[in-house]
């Protein structure tokens, strides 16, 4: 993807432009723009009481990841209206192309910055619809901030945007990026503590989304319901399941709280194997802790069912 302005930690060449003064913009005025809600909620913490810093999200009404998201006028509005656009990269916001091509000077802080990504790997012969594969399928995969690891890297990347932006506030926002880091790496400690005793468990999820979960805790994700989240999975599909389940030792089905279950509940039905929900944070509150408590609420999802 190719981003015409980026602003991260190593990305300091488009200093000229974060020159506020430059931009129409009042002093006081300052804005930050987020894509999804895990970025969200990372630009909350970070301008936690930090006087005049307004956080907006893009994505408001959406139910779940971006892949289908369509873009608005007022989107368009807000983001050229803002001091920075804050994304989670990857290629998650696979609309962004058309964002610099209406205005080249919008400022994007992109969160993924030094994330060795994961790739996505798709079968494209086996396509029945000409444009389902779209960048989602043939790109790197985009739900790093399931890893708190990756998380972590996500809040130093925009915390140093943020900084670029609004210098005036630079410290606050460090101090508080200070913060929220300790309580994630708190929260990593606690999940690599509980979740040791299960690595090389084999698992079942319902679409692409914790490839990165999987990797840093050590467990196994060996297929995948539902690769086109929004769309109900073919019978082909759900026989590959059912047969991928019943030739190896799959501890459970983790469905999303974001989508319907219908084809999981066929699934489970044909195998005996138990359904349970994983949470990717792809919605929630405008809670600051709203992702240390829904990855602690997996947590305790996942204890029980590699327990049963």
């Amino acid at each position: 993807m190719k981003l015409l302005k980026k602003i991260a930690a190593p990305i300091l060449s488009v200093m000229s432009l974060f020159i506020l003064s430059g931009c129409g913009k009042k002093e006081s005025s300052v804005n930050f723009v987020t894509s999804c809600y895990p970025v969200h909620i990372i630009a909350m913490n970070i301008a936690d009481g930090v006087d005049g810093v307004e956080i907006k999200k893009m994505s408001e009404n959406h139910s779940g990841c971006l892949h289908d998201f369509q873009l608005q006028t007022k989107d368009l509005k807000n983001i050229e209206k803002s001091s920075a656009f804050i994304i989670n990269g990857a290629g998650m916001e696979n609309f962004l192309d058309k964002i610099t091509e209406e205005n080249q000077e919008i400022k994007i802080i992109d969160s993924s910055t030094g994330i060795v990504l994961i790739e996505e790997e798709h079968d494209h012969d086996e396509c029945e619809d000409e444009d389902c594969c779209h960048d989602y399928h043939s790109g790197s995969n985009p739900h790093i901030w399931l890893s708190p690891e990756n998380y972590i890297v996500q809040i130093k990347n925009i915390c140093e945007g943020m900084k670029f932006a609004d210098p005036k506030n630079a410290e606050k926002y460090e101090h508080n990026a200070d913060i929220y880091i300790n309580k994630i790496r708190d929260l990593k400690i606690k999940m690599h503590d509980e979740l040791q005793k299960f690595e090389g468990q084999n698992i079942i999820t319902f679409h692409n989304a914790f490839p990165y979960f999987a990797k840093e805790f050590g467990i196994n994700i060996l297929g995948v319901i539902n690769h086109e989240p929004g769309e109900e999975p073919s019978a082909k599909e759900i026989l590959e399941t059912v047969s991928t389940i019943k030739q190896n030792d799959i501890k459970a089905i983790f469905t999303e709280p974001q989508y319907v279950d219908n084809a999981a509940k066929t699934i489970s039905k044909e195998t005996g194997v138990q359904i349970y929900t994983l949470d990717p944070c792809v919605t929630g509150s405008n809670d600051k802790n709203a992702y240390i408590n829904t990855m602690e609420k997996n947590l305790g999802i996942l204890k029980i069912a590699f327990s049963e």
